[in-house]
């Protein structure tokens, strides 16, 4: 390692031809005192994985309780993180709302959906709460992120508005936040555009362009020789992944120009799910790691999703399916769905173990939310909801355990609890009543 008397800020950059570039957490930006280099701290984020339409509770739920549970057959892909791993059953999410517009509108907020198309009111999220906090130190407070578009009218609830089931962040309790599907346009959001979204223009750039990379090259070089050895593989693994994600996004587009486009598929998207889904992960751990936000939510499905798992098997449409009505086959292909979700959600843990940040890795500072605002699909049922908590919270979580809360728990008692390991304290939220006790560091 190079030691110097004058770190690299936290905030430094990399600049040219109008594209920035956030710098990964290095060991060159702690201060050094005597001959010696301080550890630099990570940050705590927060990121939120939701998966619409419910989750067949008999092959989710652990039947251990506490530390050394067995991991179940939709848990499994899983298993090689179980120490950041806690699942928590028995929550109960606040009842009413609709029954999709309130699943996806109470995962965060615990406050059910207002029936009336005009006018809506819902909460704010524990997303929202966190970025207020977080976002003052960095460049995006937030990120909201999808896979489905949000060109679902007529596909919502009776009597609700599609506000409720296109997202799960809430920046006020009238203000939901557009999801973004599109990889380009998030990769553009993060790493710079040409200074113009419109979409024929952008795939005509990315046609001719070459890499954004391409113009901080010589920055970079002078950048690395003031660097140690481990501080320049960290950036160009950085770099590398930056690049990995914009080629596979110009082959999307270049796929997608090449097929006849789907109504409800913009150019860019993957063809693939697994594909979009590996995809938005990846842009999720660059932006953790250049420190361009700490709090990104994830709907991997919207609620009322129809799409269909032909690629696992299951050309079925998942909403549809979700109403199995106890029939084995169905029930059988909706958990094809769950564990297809899992796997995908192991991808990104794995990307996160993989990736170095402070004196751990991502994996270790990030505090993950993954579940669903229902259980029971075939009757909406909000009782006992599928919850899992990842990550490490930057020290203050510890995983490998499932936690069955008490009767009549609400689901806003653990915000609470969670808020309260990421240092942002508030009285109450929903219709909280105190914290979990249960969820502790030991």
């Amino acid at each position: 390692m190079i030691l110097s008397r004058q770190p690299i800020s936290r905030r430094a950059v990399l600049r040219g031809m109008g594209v920035t570039l956030a710098l990964p957490l290095l060991d060159g930006m702690s201060p050094v005192f005597g001959a010696v280099r301080r550890a630099v701290k990570s940050p705590t984020r927060l990121g939120v994985v939701y998966v619409p339409n419910g989750i067949v509770m008999e092959n989710w739920t652990p039947a251990e309780e506490g530390t050394g549970f067995g991991f179940t057959p939709t848990l499994k892909p899983l298993e090689p993180f179980s120490e950041h791993v806690t699942v928590v059953t028995g929550l109960n999410g606040n009842p009413g709302g609709g029954p999709h517009a309130g699943a996806a509108t109470r995962f965060l907020t615990d406050v059910a959906a207002k029936q009336d198309n005009a006018n809506i009111l819902a909460g704010i999220s524990v997303d929202q709460f966190v970025a207020r906090e977080f976002g003052r130190e960095t460049q995006l407070a937030s990120l909201e992120l999808g896979l489905d578009t949000r060109d679902f009218a007529g596909s919502c609830d009776i009597g609700y508005s599609c506000a409720y089931t296109n997202t799960i962040a809430w920046k006020s309790p009238t203000t939901p936040l557009p999801i973004e599907n599109d990889p380009r346009a998030v990769f553009e959001r993060l790493f710079g555009d040409g200074g113009t979204t419109d979409q024929a223009t952008r795939i005509a750039r990315a046609r001719h362009d070459k890499s954004i990379l391409d113009s901080i090259t010589e920055k970079t070089a002078s950048l690395s020789r003031r660097l140690g050895h481990g501080d320049r593989g960290k950036i160009e693994q950085y770099l590398d992944a930056i690049r990995d994600v914009e080629r596979r996004i110009q082959k999307a587009e270049a796929d997608s120009a090449n097929a006849l486009p789907e109504v409800d598929q913009p150019a860019g998207v993957p063809s693939r799910y697994s594909d979009h889904a590996k995809l938005m992960f990846d842009m999720q751990v660059l932006a953790y790691q250049s420190d361009l936000t700490r709090v990104v939510t994830f709907m991997m499905g919207r609620e009322i999703s129809g799409r269909s798992y032909a690629e696992i098997g299951v050309p079925d449409a998942h909403h549809p399916i979700s109403h199995h009505q106890n029939i084995p086959e169905n029930i059988a292909k909706l958990c094809k769905i769950n564990v297809f979700h899992i796997s995908l959600l192991s991808y990104y843990f794995e990307k996160l173990r993989a990736t170095p940040d402070g004196d751990g890795t991502l994996l270790d500072s990030l505090l993950l939310i993954y579940g669903s605002g229902m259980s029971n699909s075939n009757e909406h049922s909000p009782a006992n909801l599928p919850i899992l908590i990842g990550g490490g919270a930057a020290g203050q979580l510890k995983g490998g355990r499932h936690i069955k809360v008490g009767a009549g728990v609400p689901l806003a008692n653990l915000h609470l609890t969670l808020l309260d390991r990421l240092g942002v304290q508030i009285e109450s939220i929903g219709n909280s009543t105190g914290r979990m006790q249960t969820l502790s560091l030991s």
